[in-house]
């Protein structure tokens, strides 16, 4: 027992002596002490593929697509005023024949009406009335000029007589003219004046009916309406916080209530400068040409698109990899190897998708992207 105490008791002083020398010189070894440095091994990139014979698939530059905002009002189909023209009669009277109704396609020249009218019967009796004034003052001159040859009358008697005559023409062509205002022909005794259409197109509005009195244009609206429709106006309904997207000249798209399946183009001529005031709205005037079904009134709905769009990439579709409801691409990574970035993909339209975003316009992608990621995945 007491040799184990001793063999304890020198076990310690040769630890504490150790100890303390150790504390003297100062020096620990850390490198023994210290954990071995931690590793850190990098994960693959699992967007980094790499395949067999990468050759084997083509690449194709991103396209590029430019969206412009549209603006769709509604609109009314209208006659092209300038090409709008009224009927009327200078002759009042009776209306004794109608020969065309409201919507009647019409030639130039063709009779619309017949008018019984006392203004013409009243102007032929002018005429007649003059014309037998010319006729004696004729008369007259040739009667003075023979007598002033022979020296029976004065220089100024003749001269009377030569204004006299010039006087008289200048009555008859007078009447004359008169008549062929009113419409009636000088050469054709007859109270029943003709009107007739003054160009083509369709009698958009009547107001005269058999038997009806027809008075001076001062007083009475206008007999028929003749619009040419061969161009036609649209007069669209743009609320005012929209009519900034709306410019002079530019281009908007018409289509008809009544054919939803045809588009036409237009240009915008005219931005009105009044507001409705219970809609808030401006008149917009679109003209185009008419194909021959746009008839006046009809409703249609317009489209303006705006000056500047957003700018799109595009490719086709089979460069796009739809996986886990999301949209991929694969682009060249050097060395034989693809590298597979994310896009936010749009509308499909005849094979080509639009990339809203994570792809540039002329970047080049895979072409068949369902191909590689399956040869990828062997």
């Amino acid at each position: 027992m007491k040799r184990k105490i001793f063999i304890f008791a020198a076990f310690s002083i040769a630890l504490g002596e150790l100890i303390t020398g150790c504390r003297s010189s100062g020096k620990v070894d850390e490198s023994v002490a210290a954990p071995p440095p931690a590793r850190v091994e990098e994960e693959p990139d699992v967007n980094l593929i790499q395949v067999d014979q990468p050759e084997r698939f083509t690449f194709v530059k991103a396209g590029r697509r430019e969206e412009l905002p549209e603006l769709h009002a509604t609109g009314v189909v209208s006659p092209d005023v300038e090409k709008s023209i009224p009927v009327i009669s200078l002759a009042s009277g009776r209306v004794v024949g109608i020969y065309a109704k409201l919507g009647d396609d019409v030639k130039k020249g063709q009779l619309l009406l017949k008018v019984l009218s006392n203004d013409i019967a009243a102007g032929f009796q002018n005429y007649n009335q003059a014309k037998a004034d010319e006729v004696l003052a004729q008369k007259q001159l040739e009667r003075a000029k023979l007598l002033y040859e022979h020296g029976a009358i004065s220089l100024n008697d003749f001269q009377v007589a030569e204004d006299t005559e010039e006087k008289a023409k200048v009555s008859l062509e007078t009447a004359a003219q008169q008549l062929r205002t009113m419409g009636a022909d000088p050469k054709h005794n007859d109270p029943v004046v003709n009107i007739y259409a003054p160009s083509d197109g369709t009698i958009i509005e009547q107001n005269v009916v058999l038997s009806a009195s027809v008075h001076t244009p001062d007083n009475q609206p206008n007999l028929f309406t003749i619009a040419n429709l061969a161009r036609v106006w649209i007069l669209a309904d743009v609320y005012e916080n929209d009519i900034p997207m709306v410019k002079l000249g530019d281009v908007a798209d018409v289509v008809l209530n009544a054919y939803p399946d045809r588009k036409f183009q237009g240009r915008v001529t005219n931005i009105g400068r009044v507001l409705d005031p219970n809609l808030r709205t401006a008149k917009v005037r679109i003209e185009l040409a008419n194909p021959g079904i746009m008839r006046a009134g009809m409703f249609v709905t317009a489209t303006f698109y705006g000056q500047h769009g957003r700018i799109y990439s595009t490719v086709p579709a089979s460069a796009v990899l739809h996986l886990h409801d999301r949209d991929w691409v694969f682009i060249p990574a050097g060395g034989g190897k693809f590298r597979r970035i994310e896009i936010s993909g749009g509308k499909i339209t005849n094979g080509t998708q639009d990339v809203m975003s994570g792809l540039l316009p002329g970047q080049e992608v895979v072409n068949d992207a369902l191909a590689l990621n399956a040869e990828h995945e062997k």
